[in-house]
């Protein structure tokens, strides 16, 4: 996304913010307790739109980063930034004591569902309803699904039929082979997709800037990214408390922590996914929808696991009989969705139908 000379307030005043606002929550003392005390509540109920802001402004530098630094850079700085964000509040989490062992496979399968289920229906239907038909390049779709269906396999359905540990988990020189292969499959993907055949993901609506910004507003951008992120690093901390107790207080089932996580994180590229299906840039939407999807498992799976060196949390990665289910239903509709290259309306209600089933299946598992 090409976005203006100037830099708006709101993208610097927000995370400058944030982290004052960690502060004052810190020297009061916030914590498992908050909920008894009027200051607490009162803390919780503004540390959501917060976070959700500062999100959205270390994603906007990060896209400003991107754009000056051109690709293959600008790709690997923005994919970076949002997984900082989503490890932020894993490891939060995870660190806090609290965590469910499962948390790290719920989120990761919660970001597939939703970036394949709902956010790639979403912006069809949109799409569609403004459209008619909308086309896409058939390739890129069948290497993103391609990628996208190996990492899945490896991640959070090959642990369940392993056989030196039981129960769905790796064990550790397992899973250090798997983080290998995961990276290792990432990077060629990335470097195919911005270098060897980047034709195929550039589509036909390419943003064009006759103004060429300069090495300070490259500079600035990446200070404001890394003010940014480490409000969202910091902010996290506060959040893995709600959270944690949220889900304790209402009991509510565990993986609501994980589906918690990815809309935080998926939030403003859903946004900027939308926005260019309704300008009949579907090939865009793909690129960032889907591309969020491999980014979270090419990248959060290996650096969790290198973290899990310093925390030691147990790690079940091995998906349930249903969520495997609803797995094989989504690659299985998205295969015949992105065979011809060109969608309608049906098809994104398709995915939108699974979607439901995942969010409803959620809450009553």
């Amino acid at each position: 996304m090409t976005h203006p000379g100037r830099t708006p307030v709101w993208t610097w005043a927000v995370p400058v913010f944030g982290l004052l606002f960690f502060v004052a929550a810190s020297a009061v003392g916030f914590g498992d307790d908050f909920a008894t005390h009027p200051l607490g509540l009162a803390i919780s109920l503004i540390l959501i739109p917060v976070i959700i802001g500062t999100v959205f402004a270390a994603v906007y530098h990060a896209e400003d980063v991107a754009h000056i630094m051109g690709e293959p850079l600008g790709t690997l700085v923005l994919t970076i930034a949002v997984t900082v964000i989503e490890l932020a509040l894993i490891v939060s989490i995870m660190a806090a004591g609290k965590a469910t062992p499962t948390l790290v496979r719920e989120t990761v399968f919660a970001v597939i569902m939703i970036v394949t289920t709902g956010l790639v229906g979403l912006c069809i239907v949109v799409g569609g309803i403004r459209y008619r038909e909308q086309r896409f390049d058939v390739t890129s779709a069948k290497i993103y699904l391609a990628v996208l269906i190996v990492l899945t396999t490896l991640t959070i359905i090959l642990p369940n039929y392993t056989t030196t540990t039981p129960g769905g988990v790796y064990s550790e020189s397992q899973l250090m082979f798997v983080s290998i292969v995961t990276i290792a499959l990432y990077s060629v993907f990335l470097y195919t997709q911005t270098v060897l055949h980047r034709g195929y993901f550039v589509g036909e609506h390419t943003e064009k800037s006759g103004v060429q910004p300069s090495q300070g507003k490259l500079a600035l951008a990446a200070l404001l990214l890394c003010v940014a992120l480490a409000a969202v690093v910091l902010l996290a901390k506060l959040v893995a408390v709600v959270i944690d107790v949220g889900v304790s207080r209402f009991d509510a089932p565990e993986s609501i922590s994980g589906v918690i996580i990815a809309l935080i994180v998926l939030t403003p590229e859903s946004i900027s996914a939308v926005r260019a299906a309704r300008k009949n840039d579907l090939q865009k939407s793909l690129n960032l929808a889907l591309g969020s999807s491999l980014a979270t498992i090419g990248l959060t799976i290996p650096a969790i696991a290198a973290a899990n060196l310093f925390i030691h949390k147990p790690l079940v990665l091995g998906l349930d009989t249903n969520d495997l289910v609803l797995v094989v239903m989504t690659f299985a509709t998205s295969i015949l969705t992105f065979s011809t290259g060109r969608t309608n309306v049906l098809f994104g209600f398709l995915h939108l139908v699974i979607f439901g089933t995942f969010m409803f299946l959620t809450f009553v598992p």
